[in-house]
């Protein structure tokens, strides 16, 4: 079951208020993905797939003179978003991001552990490509291919059992696990240079369930109704080792807008 299937972003209904509260690593990406930035302090940055504004807040002390526009496709990530980055200096936008377009272009984009929930990586990286001035910079990590993959065969084993196969008949895991040649290959189609991606594997060990709940298992649970959805959960952490670990390979992206493509 696992795989992309159709295109353009996925549709997943998320809990702002719970991915904020466990979603404290990738907080700290973030964090270090603002910091590879080079910045005058009065630029324009795009956070593409911002969810609950954490990447934006390390910008905005950064931005003393700029702007962050922020965007996501989840109504409930930019309401906690919204709740945590009340300041003029911020724009939140509603929006897959294969529909981005915006008026004004950006000095840079960032996106931390997003884009392998966008299916259509190309029309992904042409958007960007768009919004970017000649020159900007793009910065961003997602899952590559292989992670969380000792989970989703759990998953996947557990989906085929009753009372929860009928509910996965003809259903594939909606999410672009993709590796660095193809993700670069990509990139360059879309008009970028100095392409620089590679994939790192990353373990966050936890004891969470409502990690799983939220995020990783998020789209498995999305089938079920509410009453399968705990004992799902709960037969598919039980093949997992305690405390649990979320295995990614971690794929990073580094590359540039033409200085002279208009």
């Amino acid at each position: 079951m696992n795989g992309p299937v159709g295109s353009g972003a996925v549709a997943r209904t998320w809990d702002g208020a719970a991915y904020e509260r466990v979603a404290d690593w990738q907080g700290r990406e973030g964090l270090a993905l603002v910091e590879r930035l080079d910045l005058r302090g009065d630029e324009t940055v795009l956070d593409a797939g911002c969810g609950t504004g954490r990447v934006a807040r390390h910008l905005l002390e950064r931005l003393p003179r700029g702007r962050v526009i922020g965007v996501d496709a989840s109504p409930a990530m930019l309401e906690v978003a919204r709740a945590h980055l009340d300041d003029a200096r911020v724009q939140l936008v509603l929006a897959d991001l294969v529909d981005l377009r915006l008026d004004v272009p950006v000095d840079a984009v960032v996106s931390g552990a997003a884009f392998h929930w966008v299916l259509d990586q190309d029309l992904l990286f042409a958007r960007l490509h768009a919004a970017l001035r000649p020159g900007g910079r793009l910065l961003a990590w997602h899952g590559g291919r292989g992670s969380h993959a000792a989970l989703y065969e759990a998953a996947d084993d557990v989906a085929r059992r009753e009372p929860f196969a009928r509910f996965f008949d003809g259903w594939t895991l909606p999410i672009a696990f993709t590796g660095a040649d193809e993700t670069a290959s990509r990139l360059a189609d879309a008009g970028f240079v100095d392409i620089e991606c590679r994939i790192e594997p990353y373990r966050h060990e936890h004891d969470s369930v409502d990690y799983f709940r939220t995020v990783s298992l998020g789209a498995h649970l999305e089938q079920l109704p509410d009453a399968l959805r705990d004992p799902f959960l709960a037969e598919v952490l039980a093949t997992q080792q305690r405390p649990y670990c979320s295995s990614i390979n971690r794929l990073s992206l580094d590359a540039r807008r033409s200085p002279g493509r208009s």
